[in-house]
């Protein structure tokens, strides 16, 4: 008897709502997650990306509208066939209702995916412009190389560069980048003598550099990936170019804020435009900041960044939907949404479902013996130029 009083008050008080709430919350809310964890060149994208989505969950919690946030984490090693298998055994077996991806091939071999599924995947580290095209339930938290591209030719314009040399990664952000540059700076009456390539990977830039001292510029545009970036400022310094009349810049991967150290001095002076440095100045970065370090034990940069804002954007749109997971809800509601990240004000384009951010001139300065992008010169709100 007692039991039977007991079943029917939890009965009443189902009926009437008073345990609901606690009943949905433990309703799950999966989200997969395909990112490199290990593998050559891509190494620190994972814990990045892994550090960015815990440091949120754990300043914001793991309910939000009354769904209960469950994270699964596959490594991918930054193998684009990998990632394809990764995330269909995520969406048939695991049955996530979100998915996240990493970095430009793998997100590329994830689309066609995403779209059968229906499922609203954010994009954390692909810069490619063309990488929201290939589906409509993508959305860009991270970043865009061509923004940055755009702004750092205009800006290196109008500071005196003239007779410009690009030197470029061949492969998708490589190029985008080098379209990017090359367009804005002609349309500023600059000129580009040269466009040299190198192919993705390549540990020697000895005859690069060779050509590039060659075509004697006043200015290189330099883009490279992560350990790229640093190997090539080695091979600048060592070939004596750091001490040449050539002025370098280029996107913010050239000297990404948790490389930047072991770069070396020669990085010093070196202009870049880009999103997000470490330094940025707010209460709300430097709390970032103090929270990511805690987590890896080294600086975030944009990638960490970019998982960070790919939480934030997931949270407020499942608040606007009542937790409801549905890819085009889920969409709808990300579209034209607004915020203030660590970075600075951010959006989302309405049309392309692309980040829309401020972009910061940056330049490498020493300081309390550590090497950091200052920033100095910003420029509000830009979208993507190859989309405009």
């Amino acid at each position: 008897m007692l039991r039977r009083t007991v079943l029917k008050g939890v009965a009443a008080a189902t009926a009437t709502g008073v345990f609901a709430p606690a009943v949905l919350a433990q309703k799950l809310l999966k989200i997969g997650v395909s990112m490199p964890m290990t593998g050559a060149g891509f190494g620190t994208v994972g814990p990045q990306l892994k550090a960015g989505i815990q440091l949120y969950m754990q300043q914001h919690g793991d309910v939000v509208a009354d769904r209960k946030i469950e994270i699964i984490i596959r490594d991918d090693a930054g193998v684009a066939d990998t990632a394809r298998r990764l995330i269909q055994e995520m969406i048939v077996n695991d049955r996530v209702d979100v998915c996240a991806i990493g970095i430009t091939p793998t997100a590329l071999a994830i689309a066609q995916l995403a779209t059968q599924a229906k499922k609203a995947t954010l994009v954390m580290s692909s810069g490619a412009s063309a990488t929201t095209s290939r589906s409509p339930y993508f959305v860009r938290a991270g970043f865009l190389l061509s923004p940055q591209s755009w702004i750092i030719a205009e800006w290196a314009a109008k500071n005196g560069s003239q007779r410009v040399v690009t030197l470029v990664n061949e492969w998708a952000t490589g190029l985008e980048a080098e379209t990017a540059f090359k367009i804005r700076f002609l349309q500023v009456g600059g000129t580009v003598i040269e466009s040299i390539r190198v192919p993705l990977a390549n540990p020697d830039f000895s005859p690069f550099l060779q050509r590039l001292a060659d075509l004697k510029p006043d200015t290189a545009f330099i883009y490279f990936p992560g350990p790229q970036a640093a190997t090539f400022a080695k091979q600048f310094a060592e070939r004596g170019l750091a001490r040449s009349a050539i002025k370098i810049v280029g996107p913010g991967d050239l000297t990404i804020d948790d490389s930047l150290n072991d770069m070396g001095e020669q990085m010093i002076g070196i202009i870049t435009a880009g999103p997000y440095s470490a330094a940025h100045d707010s209460a709300l970065n430097k709390s970032y900041v103090t929270g990511i370090k805690q987590a890896i034990g080294f600086l975030p940069n944009i990638i960490s960044l970019g998982a960070y804002d790919g939480m934030h954007l997931l949270y407020e749109a499942l608040k606007k939907t009542a937790g409801n997971t549905d890819g085009d809800a889920l969409i709808k509601a990300m579209k034209g949404m607004s915020w203030e990240s660590p970075r600075g004000p951010i959006s989302i384009d309405p049309e392309t479902r692309d980040i829309v951010s401020n972009i910061y001139i940056r330049r490498v300065e020493k300081l309390n013996g550590q090497l950091w992008n200052t920033e100095f010169e910003t420029f509000p709100s830009v979208k993507d130029p190859l989309k405009a």
